[in-house]
């Protein structure tokens, strides 16, 4: 029963491994950064700083706007008062009045009825008619005063502005000149920004990449673990096989078999538990590269010392960041301190207007175009722009600070991931001996049973004094390859 049984675990392993996909190092690191949220986020922020990047650089180029309004008033316009209204509406009455009594005071002296006279030959009245002269004149009179009253009517009407709808379009071109070297070190903030952003980016890139790398060496470190349970079981069981037939002739007790069934038991769990221990680092390195959990996978199980892969130079990109960081408040000081500076921009255009101002207030679209230079110079705002400069100037000095704070905080992080990888060498070194020692004892305990001069339990001892060392071995392994990865993670390699 229990080999039907193994062999069909063995058949289902091997239907499984057929259908498992096996993934190199490289390909894990490549599926997590392609599926990796955050990722996918740092890689967004660097594409809006190249955008914004982008945006400043328009700043050194002619902007054109082009505006239109409309605009209902109640009152319109007037370049006349009510006053003078009058007075041009009602001239000829006003002159013919001023003519009449004229003629009246005239008529009193003997040098004005001459001229009066004179005033009736142009006015085309006979000269018998001066006694009653008024009141032959009032008819022409009134023709030259209602004529007159006409054209002062025509005159005042021809004069409003009929400004109450008002239609107003306008394209103004604005071209920077000089602007206090707002422009300027606006575009070099730009440039740090996205300088910013894409080294967080990398430094995503590179944790995810540290991510996988540990995750990957922990499957494989828990695969040989399950290798080497399946191992110690197989050895356990070969002793229960050898143990049981001595039992069958008279040469064991059953005292001894039952202490290797205990043993086969405890060796039994410790698969189980490498299997379950296996299945979960498995899941866990699926979830980093983007795979289903379930998925059916394995990984190259060949433990390779990177010793010589250790790279010394320090490029963490936090330090980077960080020298990125004083540069860009150190130039934000200058944007802060140009508002302190003049400013000059050509502008030019053309605006037209409905009524117009070209043509007495036609109702009608015309315009002109315009150039000239525009200059802004700052004169007085409390000590705004004097605070905005100290202030931007303190948060340069904390970048400072920040920067050789991490320095420090980096150089010792450097210094203690030395002490854990020189720790991991030895340990490597130390294990590596215990279970060559441990593996002759086994060997000898073998050859001893077999020739009857060790015991069962001597054997078992042995067996387990074999997988203990075998166990730190491989930890061993696997600690000194997390801790270079470890230390060029430090190094920001």
């Amino acid at each position: 029963m229990k080999r039907c049984v193994g062999v069909i675990l063995l058949l289902q392993l091997l239907a499984w491994g057929a259908h498992a996909q096996t993934l190199s190092l490289d390909s894990c690191i490549a599926m997590a950064i392609r599926e990796n949220t955050q990722l996918q986020v740092a890689k967004l922020k660097a594409g809006m700083a190249t955008e914004t990047r982008k945006a400043a650089r328009t700043k050194y180029l002619p902007h054109i706007e082009a505006v239109g309004s409309y605009i209902r008033t109640g009152k319109e316009v007037s370049l006349l008062s009510d006053e003078q209204k009058n007075k041009i509406s009602n001239m000829g009455s006003t002159i013919a009045q001023t003519l009449t009594g004229q003629l009246q005071a005239a008529m009193s002296s003997q040098e004005g009825l001459v001229q009066v006279a004179q005033i009736a030959q142009l006015l085309g009245i006979p000269v018998q008619t001066l006694p009653n002269l008024i009141e032959a004149s009032k008819q022409p009179i009134g023709n030259i005063a209602q004529a007159l009253n006409t054209e002062g009517g025509v005159i005042v009407d021809a004069l409003r502005t009929d400004t109450r709808n008002a239609f107003v379009a306008a394209v103004t071109l604005t071209q920077p000149i000089y602007m206090g070297g707002k422009v300027v070190n606006g575009n070099k903030m730009a440039d740090i920004a996205e300088a910013i952003a894409n080294l967080k980016l990398d430094q995503a890139a590179d944790e995810v990449k540290y991510n996988v790398e540990n995750t990957y060496y922990l499957v494989v470190g828990v695969e040989h673990k399950k290798q080497l349970a399946d191992e110690y079981a197989s050895l356990v069981a070969k002793l229960e096989q050898d143990v049981t037939k001595m039992i069958e002739e008279g040469v064991a007790t059953k005292a001894d078999g039952l202490k290797v069934s205990v043993k086969l038991n405890e060796a039994q769990m410790q698969q189980l538990q490498a299997e379950n221990g296996l299945t979960l680092s498995k899941m866990l390195l699926c979830k980093l590269c983007g795979l289903p959990l379930d998925s059916q996978i394995s990984v190259d199980t060949s433990i390779a010392s990177q010793e010589n892969n250790i790279n010394t130079s320090n490029n963490r990109r936090e330090l980077k960041m960080l020298g990125e960081a004083v540069k860009l408040y150190n130039t934000k000081v200058k944007v802060e301190r140009s508002e302190h500076l003049p400013q000059i921009a050509l502008m030019g255009g053309y605006m037209a207007s409905n009524p117009n101002v070209f043509n007495g207030f036609d109702n009608s679209f015309k315009g002109t175009w315009n150039v000239g230079l525009v200059a802004t110079i700052p004169v007085w705002d409390w000590n705004e722009t004097h605070h905005k400069v100290k202030a931007a100037k303190q948060q340069a000095a904390i970048a400072q600070l920040e920067l050789s704070d991490a320095e420090q905080m980096i150089n010792l992080q450097i210094t203690q991931t030395h002490f854990k990888y020189n720790e991991a060498v030895k340990k490597l070194n130390v294990t590596q001996k215990n279970f060559e020692k441990a593996e002759e004892n086994l060997r000898c305990a073998n050859m001893g049973f077999e020739e009857g001069v060790m015991t069962t339990t001597d054997v078992m001892m042995a067996q387990t004094a074999w997988l203990q060392a075998k166990t730190q071995k491989i930890e061993a392994e696997i600690e000194v390859i997390t801790a270079q990865l470890a230390l060029n993670h430090a190094y920001g390699n």
